[in-house]
Protein backbone atom coordinates (compact mmCIF):
# COMPACT_ATOMS: atom_id res chain seq x y z
CA UNK A 1 0.00 0.00 0.00
CA UNK A 2 1.49 3.56 -1.00
CA UNK A 3 2.10 5.42 1.96
CA UNK A 4 -0.84 8.38 2.96
CA UNK A 5 0.44 12.13 3.22
CA UNK A 6 -2.74 14.38 4.69
CA UNK A 7 -1.59 18.11 3.92
CA UNK A 8 -3.60 20.30 7.04
CA UNK A 9 -3.78 23.73 5.92
CA UNK A 10 -5.44 24.61 9.25
CA UNK A 11 -6.24 28.19 8.99
CA UNK A 12 -2.85 29.25 7.39
CA UNK A 13 -3.70 29.90 3.97
CA UNK A 14 -6.29 32.64 2.44
CA UNK A 15 -8.61 30.53 -0.55
CA UNK A 16 -6.20 32.18 -2.92
CA UNK A 17 -3.19 30.89 -1.69
CA UNK A 18 -4.32 27.40 -0.85
CA UNK A 19 -6.06 27.64 -4.28
CA UNK A 20 -2.37 28.42 -5.48
CA UNK A 21 -0.76 25.56 -4.01
CA UNK A 22 -3.41 22.92 -4.81
CA UNK A 23 -2.50 23.75 -8.64
CA UNK A 24 0.90 23.75 -8.45
CA UNK A 25 0.57 20.31 -6.57
CA UNK A 26 -2.06 18.94 -8.69
CA UNK A 27 0.34 19.74 -11.80
CA UNK A 28 3.39 17.52 -10.20
CA UNK A 29 2.91 13.55 -11.33
CA UNK A 30 2.29 11.57 -8.17
CA UNK A 31 2.88 8.39 -8.68
CA UNK A 32 4.65 6.39 -4.93
CA UNK A 33 1.84 8.13 -2.42
CA UNK A 34 -1.69 9.38 -1.85
CA UNK A 35 -2.36 12.65 -1.50
CA UNK A 36 -4.92 14.08 0.72
CA UNK A 37 -5.13 17.98 0.89
CA UNK A 38 -6.93 19.53 3.97
CA UNK A 39 -8.29 23.58 3.24
CA UNK A 40 -9.74 25.60 5.46
CA UNK A 41 -14.17 25.18 4.62
CA UNK A 42 -14.14 28.39 2.38
CA UNK A 43 -11.35 26.90 0.23
CA UNK A 44 -13.01 23.42 -0.17
CA UNK A 45 -14.82 24.01 -3.44
CA UNK A 46 -11.95 25.65 -5.35
CA UNK A 47 -9.41 23.38 -4.63
CA UNK A 48 -11.93 20.78 -5.47
CA UNK A 49 -11.44 22.47 -8.66
CA UNK A 50 -7.88 22.52 -8.17
CA UNK A 51 -7.54 19.33 -7.93
CA UNK A 52 -10.03 17.79 -10.23
CA UNK A 53 -8.75 15.38 -12.90
CA UNK A 54 -6.08 14.80 -10.64
CA UNK A 55 -4.76 11.86 -8.30
CA UNK A 56 -4.91 14.05 -5.29
CA UNK A 57 -7.69 13.89 -2.88
CA UNK A 58 -9.57 16.37 -0.59
CA UNK A 59 -10.12 16.19 3.13
CA UNK A 60 -12.25 18.87 5.85
CA UNK A 61 -10.54 20.10 8.88
CA UNK A 62 -13.46 19.08 10.90
CA UNK A 63 -17.27 18.29 10.55
CA UNK A 64 -20.32 18.57 12.61
CA UNK A 65 -21.70 15.90 14.62
CA UNK A 66 -24.90 15.90 13.63
CA UNK A 67 -26.06 15.57 9.93
CA UNK A 68 -28.63 18.64 9.93
CA UNK A 69 -30.24 21.17 13.19
CA UNK A 70 -29.97 24.28 14.32
CA UNK A 71 -26.13 24.41 14.35
CA UNK A 72 -24.68 27.97 13.18
CA UNK A 73 -21.71 27.38 11.74
CA UNK A 74 -21.40 23.89 11.32
CA UNK A 75 -20.68 21.85 8.42
CA UNK A 76 -22.14 17.97 7.78
CA UNK A 77 -20.17 15.22 6.51
CA UNK A 78 -22.88 14.76 4.06
CA UNK A 79 -22.42 18.14 2.58
CA UNK A 80 -18.46 18.01 2.75
CA UNK A 81 -18.94 14.77 0.99
CA UNK A 82 -21.04 16.57 -1.94
CA UNK A 83 -18.21 18.79 -2.26
CA UNK A 84 -16.21 16.09 -2.93
CA UNK A 85 -14.41 15.17 0.54
CA UNK A 86 -13.26 11.95 0.79
CA UNK A 87 -11.75 12.35 4.34
CA UNK A 88 -12.11 14.38 7.14
CA UNK A 89 -10.10 14.91 10.28
CA UNK A 90 -11.43 14.65 13.68
CA UNK A 91 -10.03 15.27 17.14
CA UNK A 92 -7.22 17.23 16.29
CA UNK A 93 -5.44 18.37 19.27
CA UNK A 94 -5.96 21.95 18.68
CA UNK A 95 -9.54 21.61 18.94
CA UNK A 96 -9.17 19.50 22.21
CA UNK A 97 -7.46 21.83 23.22
CA UNK A 98 -8.36 25.46 22.67
CA UNK A 99 -11.94 24.94 21.23
CA UNK A 100 -12.85 22.20 24.57
CA UNK A 101 -14.10 19.59 22.15
CA UNK A 102 -14.24 15.98 24.67
CA UNK A 103 -13.54 12.53 23.50
CA UNK A 104 -17.56 12.67 23.79
CA UNK A 105 -17.87 15.12 21.03
CA UNK A 106 -15.19 13.56 18.99
CA UNK A 107 -16.80 9.82 18.85
CA UNK A 108 -20.09 11.65 17.72
CA UNK A 109 -18.26 13.47 14.90
CA UNK A 110 -16.02 10.03 14.05
CA UNK A 111 -19.85 8.40 13.51
CA UNK A 112 -20.98 11.01 11.27
CA UNK A 113 -18.33 10.57 8.97
CA UNK A 114 -18.29 6.81 8.75
CA UNK A 115 -22.35 7.05 8.55
CA UNK A 116 -21.36 9.83 5.56
CA UNK A 117 -19.08 7.34 3.31
CA UNK A 118 -16.20 9.13 4.55
CA UNK A 119 -12.94 8.12 6.17
CA UNK A 120 -12.06 10.13 9.33
CA UNK A 121 -8.69 10.85 10.40
CA UNK A 122 -8.91 10.07 14.26
CA UNK A 123 -6.29 12.49 15.84
CA UNK A 124 -4.47 11.13 19.31
CA UNK A 125 -1.59 12.03 21.08
CA UNK A 126 -0.21 13.01 24.61
CA UNK A 127 0.86 16.56 25.60
CA UNK A 128 4.46 16.98 27.05
CA UNK A 129 3.63 16.62 30.60
CA UNK A 130 1.66 12.98 30.09
CA UNK A 131 4.86 12.46 28.23
CA UNK A 132 7.05 13.21 31.20
CA UNK A 133 4.86 11.32 33.55
CA UNK A 134 4.76 7.88 31.57
CA UNK A 135 1.03 8.24 30.54
CA UNK A 136 0.90 8.20 27.12
CA UNK A 137 -0.61 4.53 26.20
CA UNK A 138 -3.08 5.76 28.87
CA UNK A 139 -3.78 9.21 26.83
CA UNK A 140 -3.87 6.88 23.49
CA UNK A 141 -5.90 4.39 25.18
CA UNK A 142 -8.32 6.20 26.67
CA UNK A 143 -8.72 8.87 23.52
CA UNK A 144 -8.96 5.40 21.02
CA UNK A 145 -11.75 4.54 23.05
CA UNK A 146 -14.14 6.41 20.70
CA UNK A 147 -13.69 3.76 18.39
CA UNK A 148 -15.53 1.12 20.72
CA UNK A 149 -18.21 -0.61 18.76
CA UNK A 150 -17.34 1.30 15.34
CA UNK A 151 -18.07 -0.38 11.93
CA UNK A 152 -16.48 0.17 9.00
CA UNK A 153 -19.23 0.08 5.62
CA UNK A 154 -17.77 -1.99 2.69
CA UNK A 155 -14.29 -1.27 1.70
CA UNK A 156 -13.99 2.17 4.10
CA UNK A 157 -11.35 2.59 5.86
CA UNK A 158 -10.12 4.69 9.10
CA UNK A 159 -7.09 6.14 9.79
CA UNK A 160 -5.53 7.51 12.93
CA UNK A 161 -3.08 10.19 13.28
CA UNK A 162 -0.86 10.15 16.50
CA UNK A 163 0.22 13.33 16.83
CA UNK A 164 2.13 13.82 20.31
CA UNK A 165 0.97 17.32 21.10
CA UNK A 166 4.46 18.46 22.39
CA UNK A 167 5.67 17.94 18.38
CA UNK A 168 2.73 19.66 16.50
CA UNK A 169 4.63 22.70 15.08
CA UNK A 170 7.54 22.74 17.11
CA UNK A 171 10.18 21.38 15.17
CA UNK A 172 10.64 19.01 17.22
CA UNK A 173 9.46 15.61 16.07
CA UNK A 174 9.54 12.35 17.91
CA UNK A 175 12.02 9.96 17.04
CA UNK A 176 11.18 7.55 13.93
CA UNK A 177 11.53 4.86 16.44
CA UNK A 178 9.23 6.05 19.71
CA UNK A 179 6.63 6.63 16.49
CA UNK A 180 6.80 3.16 15.76
CA UNK A 181 6.42 3.02 19.14
CA UNK A 182 3.33 4.58 19.63
CA UNK A 183 2.01 3.01 15.95
CA UNK A 184 1.77 -0.61 17.60
CA UNK A 185 0.64 0.19 20.76
CA UNK A 186 -2.25 2.31 18.36
CA UNK A 187 -2.81 -0.58 16.17
CA UNK A 188 -2.96 -3.33 19.07
CA UNK A 189 -5.83 -1.03 21.01
CA UNK A 190 -7.75 -0.21 17.85
CA UNK A 191 -7.70 -4.05 17.63
CA UNK A 192 -9.11 -4.24 20.96
CA UNK A 193 -11.90 -1.74 21.26
CA UNK A 194 -12.90 -2.24 17.99
CA UNK A 195 -12.31 -5.72 16.76
CA UNK A 196 -10.09 -7.06 13.76
CA UNK A 197 -12.11 -6.14 11.25
CA UNK A 198 -11.38 -2.68 11.96
CA UNK A 199 -7.29 -2.88 12.64
CA UNK A 200 -6.94 -4.69 9.72
CA UNK A 201 -8.17 -1.86 7.57
CA UNK A 202 -6.55 1.24 9.92
CA UNK A 203 -3.68 3.21 8.52
CA UNK A 204 -1.96 5.03 10.99
CA UNK A 205 -0.36 8.00 10.15
CA UNK A 206 2.94 10.08 12.12
CA UNK A 207 1.99 13.56 12.84
CA UNK A 208 4.67 16.33 14.21
CA UNK A 209 7.22 18.63 12.53
CA UNK A 210 7.20 16.25 9.58
CA UNK A 211 9.56 17.41 7.14
CA UNK A 212 11.08 16.31 3.83
CA UNK A 213 14.30 15.74 5.61
CA UNK A 214 12.66 13.19 8.23
CA UNK A 215 9.61 11.87 6.41
CA UNK A 216 11.20 8.92 4.84
CA UNK A 217 12.63 7.61 8.21
CA UNK A 218 9.43 7.82 9.90
CA UNK A 219 8.05 5.88 6.98
CA UNK A 220 10.84 3.22 6.84
CA UNK A 221 9.00 2.03 10.39
CA UNK A 222 6.69 -0.90 10.88
CA UNK A 223 2.99 0.28 11.13
CA UNK A 224 4.12 4.11 9.79
CA UNK A 225 1.42 4.18 6.67
CA UNK A 226 1.65 7.57 6.41
CA UNK A 227 2.60 11.26 7.73
CA UNK A 228 0.07 14.42 8.82
CA UNK A 229 1.71 17.37 7.90
CA UNK A 230 1.27 20.90 9.04
CA UNK A 231 3.37 23.54 8.49
CA UNK A 232 5.60 22.27 6.08
CA UNK A 233 2.69 21.05 3.25
CA UNK A 234 1.78 25.25 3.01
CA UNK A 235 4.27 25.41 0.56
CA UNK A 236 4.35 24.05 -3.12
CA UNK A 237 7.92 23.31 -2.95
CA UNK A 238 8.25 21.85 0.85
CA UNK A 239 5.06 19.68 -0.04
CA UNK A 240 6.32 18.36 -3.17
CA UNK A 241 9.31 17.48 -1.29
CA UNK A 242 7.67 15.15 1.37
CA UNK A 243 5.92 13.40 -1.41
CA UNK A 244 8.96 12.69 -3.43
CA UNK A 245 10.43 11.34 -0.39
CA UNK A 246 7.86 9.56 0.97
CA UNK A 247 7.80 7.96 -2.32
CA UNK A 248 11.41 6.28 -2.07
CA UNK A 249 10.33 4.41 0.71
CA UNK A 250 8.17 1.77 -0.94
CA UNK A 251 7.94 -1.12 1.79
CA UNK A 252 4.60 -0.22 2.96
Amino acid sequence: MLPLIVANWKMQLSDADAVTVAGEVAGSPIADAELVLCPSFTALSRVAEAVRGSAIALGAQDCAADTRGALTGEVSSEDLRALGCRYVLVGHSERRQRLGETDAMIGKKLRATTAAGLCPILCVGESFEERTEGKREAILTRQLDVLRGLSLVGTQQLCVAYEPVWAIGTGHAAAPSDAAQAHAFIVDTVREVAGAAVADRVRVLYGGSVSPENVAAFLAEQHVAGVLVGTASQSAARLRAIVAAAGRDRRI
